[in-house]
C-alpha cells in the first residue's frame, strides 16, 4: 500500500482533469523506477580486486575495495557506496555465480636465452600443468610465445612462435587433441617486466598457457 502527500495527490488530480479536456491525450501514472544494485567482487583467481566507476548523466560513484556496492535509479545519481557483507552477497548473487563458467587457469613457462628449452624450475611444473589440463572434459587451451628485448623484434616474433610451438607440442604427446590448443606469438610486444630495448629480463623470456 502506497501513501502520497497532499501535494502529490494534487498533481495526480490535475493530470486526470487535463485528460478529460482533450480526449486524444491519455495520462499516463509514474510508476517509480527500482534500483539497480551493482557490487564490485573480488577475482576468484588471484585474489585480487579491480576498480569501477558507475556513472550517469546525474554523477557518479567510485568502486575500489572488495564488495563495494552502490545502487542506480534512472531518475538520479548513483547512491552513496556502502559495503556489502559475504554473506549478502552469497544470498543476492549465489546462483548466479554459481552458474559461470570456471575463470580460466594461467600459467607462466620460463625458457633459457635465446632458446626455446625451458627453465629447470618451468620443466618441473610440466606435470601439474598437464594433470590439470585432462581432468577437463574439452579444454581450451591457448599457447602464446614470449621474448624480451634482446635483439631483432621480428626474430624475437619468430623465437616467440618456436617457443609457443614446442609447448603445444609437449601437449599434443602428453595426449591433447591438437584442436584444442591454440597457438600464437606476441614476441617482446607483451613484455611481463617493462624493460628498455635490448635488455635481457629471464622474466620475459615465457609461453603463458590459458586453459579454460
Amino acid at each position: 500500500m502506497s501513501t502520497a502527500s497532499p501535494s502529490a495527490l494534487l498533481v495526480t488530480i490535475a493530470v486526470v482533469l487535463a485528460a478529460g479536456c482533450s480526449p486524444k491525450r491519455v495520462a499516463q501514472p509514474i510508476r517509480p523506477t527500482r534500483p539497480t544494485l551493482i557490487v564490485l567482487l573480488p577475482d576468484p583467481e588471484r585474489g585480487t580486486t579491480g576498480r569501477a566507476r558507475v556513472s550517469n548523466e546525474f554523477g557518479s560513484a567510485d568502486l575500489a575495495t572488495p564488495r563495494a556496492a552502490t545502487r542506480v535509479t534512472a531518475d538520479g545519481p548513483p547512491g552513496p557506496v556502502s559495503t556489502m557483507s559475504e554473506g549478502d552477497v552469497k544470498r543476492l548473487f549465489g546462483g548466479a555465480l554459481a552458474a559461470l563458467p570456471p575463470a580460466p587457469r594461467i600459467f607462466n613457462l620460463h625458457f633459457r636465452f635465446e632458446s626455446d628449452a625451458l627453465t629447470e624450475e618451468s620443466t618441473a611444473l610440466v606435470p601439474a600443468i598437464l594433470r590439470m589440463v585432462k581432468e577437463l572434459a574439452v579444454p581450451e587451451v591457448v599457447v602464446v610465445g614470449h621474448t624480451d628485448t634482446m635483439g631483432d623484434p621480428r626474430a624475437n616474433l619468430a623465437l616467440g612462435l618456436k617457443r609457443a610451438i614446442s609447448v603445444r607440442n609437449m601437449l599434443v604427446a602428453a595426449g591433447l587433441a591438437p584442436s584444442t590448443i591454440e597457438v600464437a606469438s606476441h614476441g617482446e610486444a607483451d613484455l611481463l617486466v617493462k624493460t628498455p630495448d635490448n635488455t635481457p629480463e629471464p622474466r620475459n623470456r615465457r609461453v603463458g598457457i590459458t586453459v579454460r
